[in-house]
């Protein structure tokens, strides 16, 4: 056998996942926040919107997953219609041109909840909306919560979570979930416009009003549910419109609390991948203290109508590859090795 057919048979024996079949699949998309209107600009008038063009980018990415063999399920990162739907009275209408999209069979779409979600909607009308799709064995901390987890197969559990949880977004102004929420953003932001970044800059932009953070309640909830995937040594994955680690995104994208949540990430080790949308430029990182891969998808609306800004995931014993379309990058997610690192903040 020649030298360059010996190696490749060698790297074929190596690579367990050349030639294996993976264990499922699933798509994932962010940020199409379709309006019928024509093309804009982002809030600081740098970037180019695609508002029509979004819808078809959805569909051609519902089209790749329609296949015999397609996606167990689809993970939708939030931001589906743009916060431009609310002014015109044109929420519902949007909304149910992208529900179309997707249809009422498989696979399953899971939606993640962002800040446009919350521009269009109340959290009580959003809880009634077939963008609620809470679900499985652990109900949330709180009704109003729109956290879940599910298992597509055994070993392997996702896990929704509601980033929008501590914010002055989708709360009622009389609350005292909004007032407390308004009390943390003016503690570190004030400016009179409080979309506005803190000109302290660094890690402090976060601290804007189209962000938000995870609460006590939720917190202990995942605390709680990573627990038993530790003993059950599952693989998961967790997933939420706002990034949490600063190698992943700008500062201005970030959760309030990602810190927080970074340090129950780093208490259990069953965690092996973190996604997210909100940064439309996408990013990623590996967490160098846990091995947990930190994704953040590239959003559908700063998408050319030429290209494409989705990815379907496969999943293997050891690793998860994901192939991008588009702007998406190809990337391979190999598994950290199973460890837990003692008791979790919350505990």
């Amino acid at each position: 056998m020649r030298l360059h057919q010996l190696i490749h048979t060698n790297r074929r024996v190596m690579d367990p996942c050349v030639e294996q079949t993976p264990l499922f699949t699933f798509g994932v998309i962010a940020d199409v926040q379709y309006a019928d209107i024509d093309d804009g600009y982002n809030y600081t008038r740098t970037r180019r919107r695609f508002y029509r063009s979004s819808l078809r980018l959805l569909a051609n990415a519902l089209r790749s997953w329609s296949e015999p063999a397609g996606p167990a399920f689809i993970l939708q990162l939030g931001d589906l219609i743009d916060g431009f739907n609310k002014p015109r009275d044109a929420s519902e209408v949007a909304l149910r041109a992208v529900l179309e999209q997707f249809g009422g069979g498989a696979p399953r779409v899971h939606h993640v909840w962002g800040n446009h979600e919350f521009y269009n909607f109340s959290r009580a009308e959003l809880l009634r909306s077939r963008l609620s799709g809470r679900a499985g064995p652990g109900p949330p901390a709180r009704p109003d919560l729109h956290a879940y987890h599910f298992s597509p197969r055994p070993g392997f559990r996702f896990v929704v979570l509601d980033a929008y949880d501590v914010s002055v977004l989708g709360r009622e102004e009389s609350s005292e979930e909004h007032s407390s929420a308004l009390s943390l953003l003016r503690l570190h932001n004030h400016n009179t416009d409080l979309n506005c970044p803190p000109a302290s800059g660094g890690l402090k932009e976060r601290f804007t009003k189209f962000n938000g953070g995870f609460g006590k309640d939720q917190l202990a909830w995942l605390d709680s549910v990573l627990s038993s995937a530790d003993e059950s040594q599952e693989k998961v994955t967790l997933v939420s419109h706002l990034p949490a680690h600063p190698g992943s995104t700008e500062p201005v994208c970030l959760a309030w609390n990602y810190d927080e949540l970074l340090a129950l990430i780093r208490s259990h080790g069953s965690v092996v991948c973190y996604m997210a949308g909100h940064a439309h430029d996408g990013g990623y990182c590996r967490d160098e203290d846990t091995g947990v891969h930190h994704l953040t998808l590239d959003g559908v609306i700063e998408t050319p109508p030429d290209s494409d800004a989705f990815a379907t995931v496969s999943v293997y014993t050891d690793r998860m590859l994901l192939k991008g379309s588009g702007r998406v990058t190809d990337r391979v997610f190999k598994f950290p090795c199973f460890q837990y690192n003692g008791p979790s903040p919350t505990g």
